[in-house]
């Protein structure tokens, strides 16, 4: 049986080979998967990754291939351990680095959201102080916009709301354009402030920008303490999920290793051990969800 496997590999090896015309192979097949990447990915996801690049927080190929040997190792040889069956453990192995590019997905997208989350921060934080000087709403968002500590997609937004406000000579549909662009709590309360500002011609607003800047920073304090959370609770989690994984070494301890085999010869033994193993991957899975999405949304 190995030496099947062997060989199916080294054909799969020499026909891409022959095909690529003498190309290293390892480039090839980075070549073909960034080729389906760039025509089946979302558009969306596009841009994030392309940000996460910019950020220089991407992977390389050497670390995603990296992924592909640790994934494939763990998940053969867990699975071994439960059917010891070559065949299966191969299927399986195959299976886990299925899940690598979901996996890619959620920590740029991660990344993405900690970026915005910042750039929203910078965004409120420094509306606040321009108002100070200039007593305008509009005016606040022009000096942000000429500060240069803004990047884009917020930058770009800014300016967008900079023209709204000019062209219909008011500014509720800028700001209703930037509270459906970015939901947070602290853009729709701030500007709901400078709103009521505006149509009110509020003389004294110092304390209540005052009061409107100490709330952002206990939220934004709040949010990295979440990301702290986060990162302690993906540790023990993931240790726990791979650990649950191996209580079929305890039965086989238990057991004998040779009573155990034998046990696999029942079908239904079989189904219970698959069953096992995907209800733990389910596990897992969610759990990387929930570590990877919804950062710094209140």
């Amino acid at each position: 049986m190995i030496e099947l496997i062997l060989l199916i590999g080294l054909a799969i090896f020499a026909l891409s080979y022959r095909f690529n015309n003498g190309e290293n192979v390892y480039k090839f097949f980075v070549t073909q998967a960034t080729s389906a990447y760039e025509k089946y990915a979302p558009y969306s996801f596009k841009e994030v990754r392309t940000k996460t690049k910019e950020l220089g927080q991407e992977y390389t190929p050497r670390q995603y291939m990296t992924q592909v040997i640790i994934f494939a190792a763990v998940a053969f040889g867990i699975t071994y351990l439960y059917f010891y069956n070559i065949i299966i453990s191969v299927i399986y192995a195959l299976i886990a680095i299925a899940f690598i590019p979901y996996l890619a997905y959620l920590r740029c997208q991660k990344i993405y959201s900690e970026f915005i989350f910042e750039q929203v921060q910078i965004y409120t934080t420094n509306v606040i102080m321009e108002f100070t000087t200039t007593q305008s709403f509009v005016k606040s968002l022009e000096g942000v916009r000429d500060s240069g500590i803004l990047e884009d997609p917020v930058l770009q937004d800014v300016k967008t709301m900079i023209d709204m406000s000019y062209q219909n000579g008011t500014i509720d549909e800028s700001i209703q354009f930037f509270n459906n662009k970015y939901p947070f709590y602290m853009v729709k309360n701030m500007n709901q402030l400078f709103l009521q500002i505006t149509k009110e011609g509020a003389k004294d607003s110092g304390q209540a920008l005052e009061n409107m800047s100490m709330d952002i920073d206990a939220l934004v304090e709040g949010v990295y303490r979440d990301q702290i959370d986060r990162k302690e609770f993906h540790r023990r989690f993931v240790t726990f999920g791979l650990a649950l994984f191996l209580l079929v070494m305890a039965m086989q301890f238990l057991l004998g290793t040779d009573s155990y085999i034998e046990l696999l010869e029942m079908w239904y033994v079989q189904l219970i051990l698959h069953a096992i193993i995907i209800i733990n991957c389910f596990f897992l899975i969610k759990g990387e969800k929930f570590y990877y999405e919804d950062v710094g949304v209140e």
